[in-house]
């Protein structure tokens, strides 16, 4: 080490030297090496303390830890370095929450109060050390001395730094900070589990449970709306507040989950050295996640080594491939495998076991059949006739390439991606699909290598660090702009604004606000150059491939102009479907495999040979989710009122925030009450997803996902072939009463719609478990799902639909209404349905013949 650094890491510490020197004997005590003597001018420092410094020098010498501001703690308040570093860690993660004060503050206060900071670390050793933790007594003083440290503070910002460091302790459940590596060392990153609702700050959401990893390379977060849930990590470019970026994609992920088993999760990482690979981050990342994570092994719930639990037992975590970490499934995999976790290669769905979305393009199909709805109750068949379109996105993507491979009849006219911008104003539809297709064949494509021979007069492709793009007249007259040149982020605006039947986004990115909304409301500074708002779009349709194109103000307002638009939770949910059904389907075959009744060969094999159903599954059930929020808001004027006393149901069980979640505020819902307009497509939406979770719930606590009449709800969720084969292991599935009850609720809420449960409920003082057994008895003795299926086939026009299954709707309703007031306790459900099914049958026979006559 240089001199100059020497001087600098004693500084670190609060030693300034005065002198230095090296004696001519050292040569001989050491050889080849050097003795150097010091001098600081500084009070006298006691032995011990000097002997941490030296302690921490050393540590920082040889790699295993880095001298920052948090060094000062060592001579300060007389920790070792260890210690030091983990007071980092809570102040790094507390910087990330709402804190409001910069990191500075938080190190210049443990600074300066050195009893407070020993005593941190005392309740957090007292706490979560496996050899001290069962001490009560020692506990409740450690916490005791802390909380009387808190009250002494002088100021209003040392009390709230004092209270938020004692808060984050005290809901840390389980730490890997006592853990040791294999070769029996302390590990060099630290991983804390979380329980965020005993935060003493917090933002509008609020994770079930949180794990917070921390490195000199990699710092990240991982955020879960429940026990059992999923959603994807990524490499995140926002080191100054990735856990608020977490927590917006984990509460969008948590309404797209609705329709699946898990709750929504998210994870996000930033790398925090210039020498780490984005691989070797998402290494220790995935490692603190499992550090922290139960195993089963033989079907025992094992906690980790050298681990204090203060919750039960957790063991599932599954993750997903996001921004970032496209190529990285196999990578957790290896992971998971190498640490024997029991999830196997079901840790991260989409490896090389599992399925390709971008193969399947199933995330693509599932947002184009929202695209082929909205335009078919317009009257327009977009497989027929041709039609105009504007995207995000490139051919190498996988939603926007896929999608704009699904019709021959798009024109697509103008696209971009954060390389090129695209622009074709009077496309050749079976030229243009013919190419887009090579580009979509052609590994990591650009719209660069886009053939300009196959593009019409006046278009091009152009980088979009271009300083000005000149614009042909046949672009002005496509996009309605008169200038004959602009810059590329103007042209991008121009592109967003076009006058096009359809805006489909594949990007990553948002791009469209509401009016009322400003720039930071977006949560994407990186894209605030081109962002636009959504009184500015001039589209028919929007389809939301991507995530987060849109906030969902702008679809509401976008929605109340007269756009069609779901939401991108509703468009993207068959990706996420066919994740979970992946995962599903691992963890009852990997069963297979580990008690000898499979070999991994059959296993692979059997998840192959299901793809294609696997597929007809996810989209069906997204279909049916479409077509719900499509009755819902033909009737949304008739039905107002009935949204608006189940968003105060919402708001008042499942806690849910009105205004945040986008949805009207009490005077706009007297507005439209007036007026007798009813909620939009992106409000229905929320109210169906909120719905859904909230009836899972409330099923998973009652004991109808254990009731026979349910029972085949679980074999009808997987894939005939994988039931046929191993019917004991989807019986024996660790998931069984998540699966059956999200089941029960996805369909519950898709046939007799958002809020219906809750109007039964008020009529009639029932439980959703009440409702759920009454409206099964009702599927069984009509037929219900033949009689549904009927009913989509009465017309080919679309108008005619919404009526015809209203009819089925309100029939539903009444007779599981009726079913409810007239319910007798003592038959079995079974029975009930045997008695009736006859006699009901013969009078839909019977009204079957009226309408042929």
């Amino acid at each position: 080490m240089l001199l100059a650094d020497l001087s600098t890491m004693f500084e670190s510490f609060g030693l300034r030297m005065t002198a230095h020197r090296s004696p001519e004997f050292s040569d001989l005590l050491l050889g080849t090496g050097v003795v150097h003597e010091f001098e600081f001018g500084h009070l006298p420092i006691p032995d011990p303390v000097l002997a941490l410094i030296a302690e921490a020098c050393t540590a920082h010498a040889t790699g295993a830890w880095r001298i920052d501001g948090y060094a000062r703690l060592v001579a300060t308040a007389g920790i070792p370095w260890r210690e030091a570093g983990l007071l980092r860690a809570i102040c790094r993660f507390l910087k990330q929450t709402p804190l409001g004060l910069p990191e500075s503050s938080l190190v210049e206060s443990l600074t300066q109060h050195p009893d407070f900071t020993r005593a941190v670390v005392s309740l957090f050793r007292a706490r979560l050390d496996p050899s001290t933790s069962h001490d009560l007594v020692r506990r409740e003083a450690a916490d005791m001395t802390v909380a009387m440290l808190v009250e002494q503070a002088e100021t209003l910002d040392e009390d709230r730094i004092r209270r938020a460091v004692h808060a984050f302790v005290s809901a840390v459940l389980r730490t890997n900070w006592f853990q040791l590596d294999a070769e029996g060392q302390a590990k060099s990153y630290i991983a804390f589990k979380i329980d965020s609702s005993r935060l003493a700050t917090n933002d509008a959401t609020v994770p079930f449970r949180e794990i917070f990893v921390h490195s000199d390379e990699v710092e990240g977060v991982h955020l879960r709306n429940g026990a059992v849930a999923r959603g994807g990590l990524r490499w995140s470019d926002r080191c100054e507040d990735f856990r608020t970026e977490a927590l917006g994609l984990m509460k969008t992920q948590s309404v797209k989950n609705a329709p699946i088993v898990p709750a929504g999760a998210k994870g996000a990482f930033v790398i925090r050295s210039t020498e780490t690979s984005a691989a070797e981050a998402y290494r220790i990342f995935i490692a603190g996640l499992l550090d922290l994570t139960d195993n089963i092994v033989d079907g025992w719930v094992l906690h980790p080594a050298r681990t204090v639990c203060h919750d039960g037992a957790d063991s599932y975590l599954v993750v997903a491939a996001d921004k970032g970490t496209a190529n990285f499934s196999d990578l957790a995999n290896t992971i998971a495998v190498q640490r024997n976790f029991w999830l196997g290669d079901a840790f991260a769905s989409g490896g090389s076991a599992g399925y390709s979305h971008k193969a399947m393009g199933i995330t693509a199909r599932g947002a184009w059949l929202s695209v082929r709805r909205h335009f078919a109750e317009a009257g327009r068949d977009i497989d027929a006739e041709e039609f105009t379109v504007v995207g995000i996105g490139d051919m190498s993507g996988d939603v926007f390439g896929n999608g704009m491979l699904l019709s021959r009849k798009i024109r697509l006219v103008g696209a971009f991606d954060h390389r090129h911008i695209f622009l074709d104003p009077d496309p050749d539809s079976e030229i243009s699909f013919s190419e887009r297709q090579r580009l979509f064949d052609t590994p990591h494509s650009s719209w660069g290598d886009y053939d300009t021979d196959k593009i019409s007069s006046g278009g091009g492709v152009w980088p979009r660090t271009a300083k000005t793009i000149p614009l042909s007249p046949q672009i002005r007259d496509r996009l309605s702009i008169d200038t004959d040149e602009c810059g590329p982020d103007e042209l991008i605006q121009t592109i967003l604004r076009a006058p096009v039947d359809l805006l489909w986004n594949g990007g990553i990115g948002t791009y469209v606000r509401a009016a009322g909304e400003t720039d930071l409301d977006a949560h994407d500074p990186v894209n605030k150059r081109v962002r636009i708002a959504a009184s500015e779009l001039r589209c028919s349709v929007v389809g939301e491939g991507g995530n987060l194109g849109l906030t969902q103000h702008a679809r509401v307002d976008f929605a109340l102009a007269g756009g069609r638009i779901n939401a991108d939770f509703i468009d993207n949910a068959a990706g996420v479907a066919t994740s979970d059904m992946e995962v599903n389907l691992k963890i009852a075959l990997d069963a297979g495999v580990r008690a000898g009744l499979l070999t991994g060969t059959r296993r692979d094999e059997l998840l192959h040979s299901v793809a294609d159903d696997v597929v007809r599954r996810v989209l069906t059930q997204s279909a049916n989710q479409i077509l719900a929020i499509s009755l819902a808001h033909h009737q949304a004027g008739n039905l107002l009122e009935r949204h608006v006393r189940l968003i105060g149901n919402l708001q008042a069980q499942a806690g849910i925030d009105p205004v945040a979640e986008g949805l009207p505020s009490a005077a706009e819902l007297e507005r439209r009450a007036i007026s007798g307009a009813g909620l939009t497509r992106p409000e229905i939406a929320i109210l169906l997803a909120q719905s859904k979770n909230l009836v899972c719930n409330e099923l998973l606590q009652s004991r109808v996902p254990d009731d026979e009449l349910f029972a085949d709800r679980l074999t009808a969720y997987f894939p005939a072939a994988v039931v046929e084969e191993t019917p004991d292991l989807i019986a024996a599935h660790p998931l069984r009463r998540e699966i059956i009850a999200t089941a029960i609720a996805d369909e519950l809420i898709n046939r007799i719609g958002p809020g219906t449960i809750y109007r039964l409920q008020e009529r009639l003082g029932v439980s959703t478990a009440q409702v759920a057994v009454a409206y099964a008895k009702v599927r069984g003795i009509l037929d219900l799902d033949a009689l549904w299926e009927e009913g989509l086939g009465w017309s080919t026009d679309e108008t005619e639909l919404a009526p015809a299954l209203f009819e089925i709707r309100e029939l539903v309703e009444h007779l599981t209404s009726l079913t409810l007031r007239s319910n007798h306790e003592s038959a079995s459900p079974r029975v009930e349905i045997d008695r009736y099914t006859s006699s009901v049958r013969q009078l839909i026979g019977l009204t079957r013949s009226a309408r042929g006559a």
